[in-house]
């Protein structure tokens, strides 16, 4: 069964706070992409739209949006997500996972893009 760590952003506060999800919530998650929009139900957001943006697997690799399937693949990277360059011109050969969501991602990123009412105070509500 797929469990995951959420962590779900609010840009216009700039908070974020992480939820476990897994079993059926989880299950919402499988089979998505990268930028693709699902209900905030999955993470206690009754009522809010949220977004993937991003996420890693279990050793840490990030997922890219210019890498297909769930696969591993190793790009040279000049910069963006997953490398950051020390000095102009580096490049590297780094690994990284696919934009589309399966078991092996530990962490998945989401933001929140639509929704009725305060999310900071869903989201605090929702801890205790």
């Amino acid at each position: 069964m797929a469990e995951f760590k959420v962590v779900v952003a609010d840009p216009e506060t700039g908070e974020t706070v992480q939820r476990e999800v897994d079993g059926q919530d989880a299950n919402r998650f499988l089979g998505r992409e990268l930028g693709d929009e699902i209900g905030g139900d999955a993470v206690g957001l009754e009522g809010f739209t949220i977004e993937i943006t991003g996420g890693s697997d279990e050793t840490g690799r990030p997922m890219r949006t210019d890498v297909s399937g769930t696969r591993l693949k190793e790009l040279l990277l000049e910069g963006g997500v997953g490398f950051k360059p020390s000095r102009d011109g580096e490049r590297k050969r780094i690994t990284v996972r696919g934009r589309e969501i399966a078991d092996d991602v530990a962490q998945i990123n989401v933001s929140v893009v639509d929704g009725e009412g305060d999310v900071a105070s869903a989201l605090a509500g929702d801890e205790e």
